[in-house]
């Protein structure tokens, strides 16, 4: 009888064991559509709790059984939902749609269709969810990475969201019902059985969509039979304010650091005929602007570079016809915020370089390990961006891994770009503490990449850090002359920041101004992947180094003059020809954009410049009469010493700004969204929807969503 039950038993376990036995593991990987790996992809089980993201490479792996759906969704690309079968493999390839990249935005406003990129969503309907006396403790365990404890006399539970600033700050999470913010104490007087769906967003997400309000994440809750408000900007921003004042206080600035600059002002070409500058292929203003904006905070009015902003944004520029490497650019048309006043555009767009045909690359990774770098927006968001870039690196290409802190050392001594592994292992074994000898870790970066130098190769080295210097060369006209005497190795450098509270801007602008470099702020995954991936090879591939501009206005069509922006890249008209002068650098497929505001002559205008009695200068411009201007370049070759001239002359032809280039417009509406946030005193109208009509005329050719983006954080600013 009891072998019998047994027997019984062991029957009764195989069939358990056979009915559950349909779960498998699901891998795969996930592209685009040019087959590029897709980092940071949210995979879910249809209809349950279960999900992943994809790793660098785009890979991913989950427990499916075979008939469920898997949920493919990633920012700026189409959902994809694919039904598991007899295979375990399932690779996918997500189209294009920048109209999902204004959802992620509007949610935060509007509260319309919502495509996070890290929420973890729970349907209340699932048959698999017993419901609880409470709407709080029906989370209990529901909802990845929620910490709840028991109510006490009535009172709403207390609900942690995992994350560094719920967890050990004690914030409280936003609570957002139908898309109207309302208290913790409004939560548990709704039943939980009318509860359709409740998504939770972490720090970073919520933060980027609420502000500071939600630093401590935020639990959004869909009601079957309550109507979904879709709030304006304003109206969210007014029912935060009456939820908790206090909470609304932006993320401290204070300690960020900035270099101060003073407006470029109008100069006339009778006392000034030269105007001498050198590029800037920058773009760091831009992104860190936008990290502003969308925490809901002021933008520093020295934190605005108005160039850098310009040349985040890809350009309709032709590729050079030539053996030069950049094509020259130039358009004059009406300016948009002096009504009185002409807009001369210059454009350059270096000259894309097959993948085959670049130099192998010799790097060094020179990463900040301070304790300033513990944040979850710094060394953490660091590493996933660094291995972005090794996913990039060919079998001749090498990568040695330097850190500081206390001191500098060597964590990974040269390695093949083909063995990713170890330099994966490498940075994932990277933590945080200590103090922040940047000198020390500048200094041996550059001895490694000397000794592993590559002739005619691409050598640089990549300094990732907030910039918080504070042990041994820490002053910026230390670090200038440290970086301009490493600049004569021939080591070119990248400069990334990361993070916000304590973010030294104005030490990584100096090193990447004056270390023959680039620089950028990366604020979050998908600008890592922009910068670092598809910008590969302008990022990291320089075509020519020390290029520079100087324009000569004819005072017979030029009354008076000023450059827009480039202010710290301003140059002495006799450097222009001085080779020992360092100037920016052009990268692979790279465009550069500037701007002149011009006063024509016979316009009367508030900032015209005084007629003077005695250094008057009278020339005799008829043969000229044609000409607006002369501009004239320099540029080395990356490895050469010497410098080639080249010249073009600009016609005197205005063209209205209505039929101006899509080029044109769009910069020129990305300027002077600049000098609004610097609160320029040279520009008559501010008006953000002046700005607003004339970057949608400009509105073109824009794959990525980032002009999109563009329009969306001028809506942001009042």
């Amino acid at each position: 009888m009891k072998s019998e039950k047994l027997i019984s038993l062991a029957i009764a376990m195989l069939f358990s064991i056979l009915s559950f036995g349909q779960e498998k593991t699901i891998t795969g990987v996930v592209t685009d559509r040019a087959a590029n790996p897709l980092p940071g992809v949210s995979i879910t089980v249809k209809s349950t709790i279960k999900g992943t993201q994809t790793n660098f490479d785009g890979q991913y792996s989950i427990l499916a059984n075979k008939g469920d759906q898997l949920v493919f969704s990633y920012i700026g690309m189409e959902s994809k939902t694919v039904k598991v079968g007899e295979s375990n493999t399932i690779n996918v390839i997500l189209n294009e749609h920048s109209a999902a990249l204004e959802e992620i935005v509007v949610v935060a406003y509007a509260n319309k269709k919502h495509k996070a990129s890290k929420a973890e969503i729970v349907s209340m309907q699932s048959p698999s969810i017993v419901y609880n006396s409470s709407s709080t403790q029906a989370l209990q365990g529901r909802v990845a990475g929620v910490q709840i404890s028991p109510a006490n006399n009535n009172t709403a539970s207390d609900i942690k969201i995992r994350g560094k600033a719920s967890t050990n700050n004690n914030n409280e999470p936003l609570y957002i019902v139908n898309g109207v913010p309302v208290n913790k104490d409004s939560i548990n007087q709704i039943d939980p059985k009318t509860i359709k769906d409740v998504r939770v967003e972490k720090e970073a997400t919520a933060t980027a969509l609420y502000g500071s309000r939600g630093q401590g994440g935020a639990i959004l809750i869909t009601t079957q039979n309550g109507v979904q408000q879709n709030l304006s900007k304003k109206e969210l921003k007014e029912k935060l304010a009456l939820l908790d004042v206090k909470q609304q206080q932006p993320i401290a600035v204070d300690q960020e650091d900035y270099e101060n600059f003073i407006e470029n002002q109008f100069e006339t070409p009778k006392t000034a005929p030269l105007s001498t500058f050198s590029i800037d292929v920058d773009n760091a203003s831009y992104t860190n602007i936008r990290r502003f904006i969308n925490n809901g905070q002021t933008v520093p009015k020295d934190a605005v570079r108005v160039e850098e902003m310009m040349n985040f944004f890809k350009y309709n520029y032709p590729q050079p016809q030539d053996k030069n490497p950049f094509s020259i650019n130039t358009e004059y048309s009406n300016c948009p915020w002096n009504a009185k006043h002409q807009l001369l555009k210059i454009g350059l767009q270096g000259k894309i370089i097959p993948t085959d045909d670049l130099p192998a690359s010799n790097m060094v990774f020179l990463i900040d390990v301070s304790g300033s770098m513990g944040d979850s927006n710094k060394l953490p968001l660091l590493k996933q961006s660094m291995k972005i870039l090794v996913n990039e690196l060919r079998k001749d290409d090498k990568v040695a891994i330097v850190v500081y802190a206390g001191a500098a050392g060597l964590v990974l001594p040269p390695t093949s770009g083909d063995d990713k592994t170890t330099i994966i292992n490498a940075l994932e074994n990277l933590n945080a503490g200590g103090s922040t000898a940047g000198g020390a870790g500048i200094e041996l970066a550059y001895k490694i990449a000397q000794e592993n130098f590559i002739k005619d190769g691409n050598n640089r080295v990549i300094l990732a850090t907030d910039g918080d210097f504070n042990v041994g060369s820490s002053a910026n006209t230390d670090m200038q002359t440290l970086i301009e005497e490493k600049r004569k190795t021939g080591v070119f450098l990248t400069c990334l920041g990361y993070g916000m509270g304590n973010y030294k801007d104005s030490k990584m602008e100096i090193l990447a101004n004056k270390g023959n470099g680039n620089y950028a702020y990366i604020d979050n995954i998908q600008e890592a992947n922009r910068f670092l991936s598809k910008e590969f090879k302008g990022s990291m591939f320089a075509i020519a180094k020390d290029v520079k501009i100087q324009i000569e206005f004819n005072p017979k069509h030029v009354q008076s003059y000023r450059l827009i922006g480039y202010e710290n890249r301003k140059l002495r008209p006799e450097d222009f020809k001085n080779d020992a002068i360092d100037a920016g650098e052009l990268g692979s497929g790279h465009t550069v954009t500037a701007l002149y505001e011009i006063i024509p002559t016979g316009v009367e205008s508030d900032f015209s410049q005084p007629e003077l009695k005695y250094t008057a200068v009278k020339n005799d411009t008829s043969t000229y009469s044609d000409e607006l201007a002369t501009i004239k370049f320099r540029y080395k070759k990356p490895d050469g010493d010497k410098s080639i001239e080249l010249v073009q002359v600009i016609a005197n032809k205005t063209t209205a700004i209505q039929q101006a280039s899509d080029d044109l417009k769009f910069s020129a509406a990305v300027a002077w969204f600049g000098l609004k946030l610097r609160d320029s005193k040279l520009v008559s109208n501010k008006s953000s929807k002046d700005i607003l009509i004339l970057a949608k005329q400009g509105l073109s050719k824009d794959p990525e969503g980032y002009k999109a983006e563009f329009i969306r954080l001028v809506e942001a600013v009042n």
